[in-house]
């Protein structure tokens, strides 16, 4: 690989964001599989993280990602209080143009060879289908179909998830947990955020949607006629007088320096992955009196249901579980309060001091 820069080896060594345990780089010719495996820890048990199928750049920009991913997968189980470690895998290319099943049985063969370190899952780009295919290689894959032993869609149990961290932020904000009443607006209404509106209509919330697919906005709307209403765009919600809850739902980066100073609601819970576009977005919420829910603590009842399935998979079980989301979250806002800092530095604190106790009982 020869564009993997020293910047990409500065963080896999040096730097604060690196510290990973493994990373394997994989190569199959005939089927023109390249990968890329970051193992970032396994203090808590094996990693488990999905598989994002991407055409980066460059190799270094997957390596990067990799390294990056598998990182906020140690926190995210930890913070789900899974028994498992973080980790995660890039394949890179278009999987509208290169994906195989001869390739997809390629990379279960890698993920195979580590013996259980690894336990993958669906990302950016693979689908329920595609890890029935990785499984005939691999039997530590999850994400499966019901018909293959899986679980099938983990979106009803993420937004489900987060649900319950926007019940929580409420009750820490407003000493109650109900939504009745409040406007919350969902930037993106895919997978889970169409499932996620369902739960605020339920209790009775008012709700405001903008997705940049209209055929998404179109769906939402003919489901729940009463209810919902929708804006142009994110810009557009954001600003919207009278939001009570912003709930980003679509690509990362959603709270940048120009969002927050426009940002007119007082809670930011969605179902988003790395919502933070850089460090000092989170103090930059505080100072505005804005309540964050971190992202990776409130999106975790898919991956709660994909480890689930290493066990048999049971809804209820998972349900219950991902209940739990309510009252982690309010001790992250409670451990932000006690020592002063924003909540995501909270949840990062609680998460590294269990991987740590995990590794010292372990006696590394």
């Amino acid at each position: 690989m020869t564009d993997v820069d020293n910047g990409v080896l500065h963080t896999l060594f040096q730097s604060e964001q690196g510290g990973h345990e493994q990373v394997v780089l994989c190569q199959d010719r005939a089927s023109g599989l390249k990968a890329v495996i970051a193992l970032h820890s396994t203090a808590l048990g094996p990693a488990l993280g999905g598989t994002r199928f991407y055409p980066y750049a460059t190799e270094a920009e997957a390596v990067a990602d990799a390294l990056n991913l598998a990182r906020g997968m140690s926190y995210k189980n930890a913070m789900a209080g899974l028994e498992h470690g973080g980790g995660k895998a890039v394949i890179i290319g278009d999987p509208d143009v290169i994906k195989t099943d001869q390739l997809l049985l390629a990379y279960g063969r890698f993920v195979a060879s580590l013996g259980g370190r690894y336990v993958t899952a669906c990302d950016v780009g693979t689908y329920v289908a595609d890890m029935d295919v990785v499984a005939r290689e691999c039997r530590w894959t999850t994400g499966r179909s019901p018909e293959n032993g899986g679980a099938g869609d983990s979106s009803v149990l993420t937004a489900f998830g987060v649900y319950q961290g926007m019940r929580a932020s409420a009750q820490h904000l407003w000493g109650d947990p109900s939504l009745r009443g409040r406007r919350i607006g969902v930037a993106g209404v895919g997978k889970v955020g169409h499932h996620l509106v369902g739960h605020l209509l339920a209790e009775g919330a008012e709700v405001v949607v903008t997705d940049v697919r209209e055929d998404a906005v179109r769906r939402v709307l003919d489901r729940h006629p009463r209810g919902v209403t929708a804006v142009a765009d994110t810009e557009t919600l954001i600003r919207l007088e009278g939001l009570d809850i912003y709930a980003p739902c679509a690509l990362g980066g959603a709270l940048h320096d120009d969002s927050v100073r426009m940002l007119t609601a007082a809670i930011v819970c969605g179902a988003a992955n790395n919502q933070l576009a850089h460090p000092g977005v989170e103090k930059d919420l505080a100072d505005r009196g804005i309540l964050y829910a971190p992202d990776y603590v409130v999106n975790a009842g898919g991956v709660i249901q994909v480890a689930d399935e290493l066990h048999g998979f049971d809804f209820e079980r998972c349900r219950a579980q991902a209940a739990k989301i309510f009252d982690t979250t309010l001790a992250i806002f409670a451990r932000a309060k006690e020592d002063g800092i924003p909540p995501a530095a909270a949840a990062d604190r609680i998460a590294e001091q269990r991987m740590h106790e995990a590794a010292r009982a372990r006696g590394w």
